[in-house]
């Protein structure tokens, strides 16, 4: 987009909400006595569901409250009998039907507020999986700084957070001897004479590499800015207010970024600044991979909820965007339509992940319904019209053969299994008693479970909540 192109649909919100559904769950802090209220209500209420656009609402439902979550203490759940099965190196229960455990997690640091969740706004925290059991939990403060920490198989801080400077998070992963953060930083706009419009300020976007102790080992930018080249100079690629989230994928060596970026063209005497998408790999001592063959310098343009993994059975990452050329959901360089849509304010991308038989599922929305498409290399082959009613959903791989599809519900969260081969429904929907919100990402585990960081219950504290496996 140029500065004065009308804004593309990735720059509007519609969030259209649901009604909060009970759920099975954990809540650190609730009675025995309510727990099991809590969970024959769901039994009672909840049936299965069915498939193709009919996977219908539990006919109960519950008032949300503004502030869904635990209080002091925690009690076993009593959905899972003491002889259920354990998985992983956590050695988490695995029951017949999803279990949801939120746990409070009290922060060394402020961590900044969801504020409007726009697509220009500031990510408030991520989470990963640490191989060797427990998590690694990263959130921006209201410093100037990203802080990491890590948390046991309780999901509890343990140990002293480590930070690094930044104003925006954008994604944390890890693998065994340690992980990686995306972030931004400040950068220079330079002395150049835009088109039109009024200035932004200019950023950079950074891969920042940290040991299993959470010390950082090194950093990269993956935007192009430099001593010579500012972002108002012609050929820049920057972070600036434009659409700029970004993910992490690794292929278990090195580490790839896909994020929003802004795109600096010579315009006679003055730029423009348009904006698209790019993606770059890092190698394991932080150098960047110069001719990656999935790297590009811009994919989709103009572009928003960009989407990244790696497929180690074709040995590639796989992306997709959603995109004003055409208003559609694609894939990048070149571009492939994976699903047609509208440019009506409505469009937005959710998650990619791994079909089990090839190929990959992804969420999308348009006029706040979702839907799931499969597909492998362009259009989709079968799309599931869900009955989930909102803007941005989120997808996950939940174990073996399934997924899992969360979306606002309310002051909640709203989730739905799916069989990751035929797109059924598994079971029925559930609550998933934390704040959603629009940008933010579960993330699946090796045990079956999936986790997702939401606010807590102040400035200074995070709410974890898992899905925790099935048998």
């Amino acid at each position: 987009m140029s500065i004065g192109d009308t804004p593309s649909s990735g720059t509007r919100r519609h969030r259209g909400r649901a009604s909060k559904r009970q759920p099975l769950l954990v809540v650190a802090g609730l009675s025995a006595a309510a727990v099991l209220a809590t969970a024959a209500f769901a039994v009672a209420s909840g049936g299965p569901g069915t498939w193709f656009g009919s996977d219908s609402p539990s006919p109960a439902q519950a008032q949300g409250s503004a502030d869904p979550g635990p209080s002091a203490s925690a009690t076993p759940s009593p959905a899972v009998s003491p002889s259920a099965p354990t998985v992983g190196p956590c050695a988490r229960a695995a029951g017949p039907q999803p279990v949801v455990k939120v746990t409070e997690v009290k922060l060394s640091a402020a961590v900044t507020g969801y504020g409007r969740e726009g697509d220009t706004e500031p990510l408030p925290m991520a989470v990963a999986e640490r191989p060797a059991g427990g998590s690694w939990l990263a959130w921006l403060g209201t410093d100037g700084r990203v802080y990491l920490g890590r948390l046991d198989c309780d999901d509890k801080l343990v140990g002293t957070p480590t930070s690094f400077a930044g104003i925006d998070l954008q994604d944390v992963h890890a693998d065994r001897t340690g992980g990686v953060v995306l972030l931004t930083r400040k950068g220079d706009c330079g002395g150049g004479k835009l088109c039109g419009g009024s200035s932004s300020p200019c950023r950079t976007m950074h891969m920042v590499r940290f040991d299993d102790s959470g010390r950082q080992v090194w950093e990269r930018q993956v935007t192009n800015l430099s001593g010579s080249r500012t972002g108002y100079d012609d050929g820049a690629r920057f972070v600036w207010w434009y659409q700029h989230h970004g993910r992490l994928a690794t292929d278990g060596k090195n580490y790839a970024a896909y994020f929003g970026v802004a795109i600096t063209v010579r315009n006679g005497s003055c730029v423009d600044i348009h904006e698209g998408d790019r993606m770059q790999v890092v190698d394991a001592n932080g150098k960047l991979v110069s001719g990656h063959r999935d790297s590009f310098e811009v994919g989709c343009s103009h572009s928003w909820t960009t989407r990244i993994v790696w497929d180690p059975r074709t040995s590639h990452y796989a992306m997709v965007c959603a995109t004003d050329n055409a208003c559609r959901i694609a894939q990048p360089d070149p571009y492939r339509t994976v699903a047609a849509g509208d440019c009506d304010g409505s469009l937005f991308g959710g998650d990619l992940v791994l079909a089990p038989a090839g190929g990959y599922w992804t969420a999308w929305s348009q006029g706040g319904g979702v839907r799931l498409e499969r597909f492998t290399t362009g259009r989709s082959n079968l799309t599931v019209k869900t009955t989930a009613k909102s803007s941005h959903a989120h997808l996950v791989s939940y174990g073996t053969g399934r997924m899992l599809l969360a979306w606002a519900s309310g002051s909640s969260t709203a989730a739905q299994v799916y069989d990751a081969a035929t797109g059924k429904t598994v079971g029925a929907k559930f609550a998933v008693t934390v704040r959603d919100h629009d940008y933010q990402a579960f993330k699946a585990y090796s045990d079956g479970s999936a986790a997702y960081p939401a606010a807590g219950g102040s400035s200074r504290s995070i709410r974890i909540a898992r899905v925790m496996p099935l048998a």
